[in-house]
């Protein structure tokens, strides 16, 4: 499974020079021109490390990525900006960012760095890694996986999510209104419609064949992990 890579740039040749550059030596990448939709895609998929600007039309990148880490979103973040004086990069690391990195920048350095910080970072999940069992499952949080029967299967962030909370919650009911609150931590932007989408989804992905029933629908109430 490729590591991917989310970046920040509202300079849409640099973002294309980035996306460019990262797919060709192995890394797939989601590009933004702002901050726009970044929290949502973080909390649904699987990123492995952001690439983020400061210089943003929305808001400030440093400013960015610290409400990013008050809310316990922890992605490792690397600093690309024209903001190059000691105390701007002084600023970006205390702000929560891995690395930083001024614009111009040397492609090869900036993707050494990269695979600095990501090696890094899996060095230190390694010795974080969590499972948790459940029936013929097992799934592995930080890898985002989990083996049923032996073959793996990738989930993304929100699905391994929802799965670990259903598991932590076996035998118990839970309505839509207490996965928002856990899951999404937010009501902004996320209704019933969106809870439904996303266990159908992990439904889909963990019972294709629909013969094994982990996830029970009761109607009118919520979901039931037996």
């Amino acid at each position: 499974m490729k590591e991917q890579i989310l970046i920040v740039d509202d300079d849409n040749d640099i973002l294309e020079l980035l996306e460019y550059s990262l797919n060709s030596v192995g890394y797939d990448t989601l590009g933004f021109l702002s901050t726009k939709n970044v929290r949502q895609v973080l909390l649904e998929e699987k990123i492995d490390l952001i690439l983020m600007d400061r210089n943003l039309p929305d808001i400030e990148g440093s400013l960015y990525i610290e409400m990013l880490r008050s809310k316990d979103i922890n992605t490792p973040v690397i600093f690309i900006s024209a903001k190059d004086s000691i105390e701007d990069i002084k600023d970006g690391l205390i702000k929560g960012a891995d690395d930083y990195i001024t614009k111009p920048f040397d492609m090869q350095e900036l993707i050494l760095r990269i695979k600095a910080v990501l090696k890094r970072y899996n060095n230190e999940s390694k010795e974080l890694i969590d499972t948790l069992l459940y029936q013929d499952m097992k799934l592995d949080l930080n890898m985002h996986q989990v083996n049923i029967n032996s073959i793996n299967i990738d989930l993304t962030k929100l699905e391994t999510a929802l799965l670990q909370t259903m598991i932590k919650n076996k035998g118990r009911v839970l309505d839509r209104d207490y996965l928002i609150k856990h899951i999404w931590k937010s009501s902004d932007n996320i209704n019933q419609k969106t809870v439904n989408v996303a266990i159908k989804r992990l439904k889909e992905k963990i019972d294709p064949q629909r013969d094994k029933e982990y996830i029970k629908t009761i109607r009118g109430v919520g979901y039931l992990l037996v």
